[in-house]
């Protein structure tokens, strides 16, 4: 496990026990009114390890945290399963690439045509969140895609810092959040590799609300709901967002969106290919 998965893990451990309901694992209050957040001996009680050890491993020493252990903790903290699975990565207990080079700059010919195929918005987004390629239709969507420089060229970092993309999402706030916690949930084995850490720099140099966010250490599974947007030519778009992982590429993963039945999307996604 190298430094910053470890720094990491130990913040992540300490910003869940903090929030902790204590009445739920059966022990009063603090004082007369501190209501959340466990000790760290309790934590270790409840986990059957020595606080010694649970100690070390907030603190973020180098120390070897079997999964058994990590599991066992989890279960204490009450982690969701997406959260679960981030702590056993950063435990070290998960695939981590050989040199830590996540960028996929193209897609394969055969998974582009396969983009082409569908007559809705689809891109392909490779582990480090960037747009590796898209179909005419999510161009006709998100025009500036085609012009961004390919080394902005990526998810995370446009929904941040492009104004217009902001302007296209009414719940701006809300997809924002849930990129940044699917984002974090995805990125536990690239820890301390140069291109995530200097994503994430850049990131928060960038945006106060991005390193707003990332400080909360939210982790979620990517889940498929609805999304909408709001095209300055042809006005509201509804959409199924969906993703999709080729077995023959597992490294990309495909975003589909669906136009939503009952809606006029398909009609003025026609009239958006139309005008182009």
């Amino acid at each position: 496990m190298n430094e910053e998965r470890r720094r990491e893990l130990g913040q992540f451990l300490r910003d869940r026990r903090a929030g902790l309901v204590r009445a739920e694992q059966g022990l009063p209050p603090i004082g007369r009114t501190r209501t959340r957040g466990l000790r760290r001996e309790e934590i270790a009680a409840f986990a059957a390890v020595s606080v010694t050890w649970y100690t070390w491993l907030e603190q973020g020493r180098d120390i070897n945290a079997s999964r058994q252990v990590l599991e066992s903790v989890g279960r204490v903290l009450r982690l969701s399963p997406a959260e679960q699975s981030y702590v056993l990565t950063l435990g070290g207990h998960a695939a981590v690439p050989a040199n830590g080079n996540t960028a996929i700059e193209s897609v394969p010919a055969h998974l582009q045509a396969l983009l082409d195929a569908v007559d809705f918005p689809a891109f392909a987004v490779a582990p480090d969140w960037g747009i590796a390629g898209w179909n005419t239709a999510y161009e006709s969507l998100y025009s500036r895609i085609a012009e961004v420089a390919p080394s902005e060229r990526n998810l995370l970092w446009l929904v941040f810092t492009d104004p217009q993309l902001r302007q296209m999402l009414p719940d701006w706030d809300i997809t924002s959040r849930n990129f940044v916690a699917e984002f974090r949930a995805e990125a536990g084995s690239r820890l301390g590799s140069a291109a995530h850490t200097a994503l994430v720099r850049k990131l928060q140099d960038e945006s106060v609300e991005f390193a707003s966010i990332w400080a909360e250490h939210v982790v979620l599974n990517f889940s498929s709901r609805q999304r909408i947007f709001i095209h300055p030519n042809v006005g509201e778009l509804t959409f199924d967002q969906h993703r999709l992982v080729p077995s023959d590429v597992p490294d990309l993963h495909f975003v589909m969106y669906v136009p939503t039945a009952g809606t006029l999307t398909n009609e003025r996604l026609a009239e958006l290919s139309r005008r182009a």
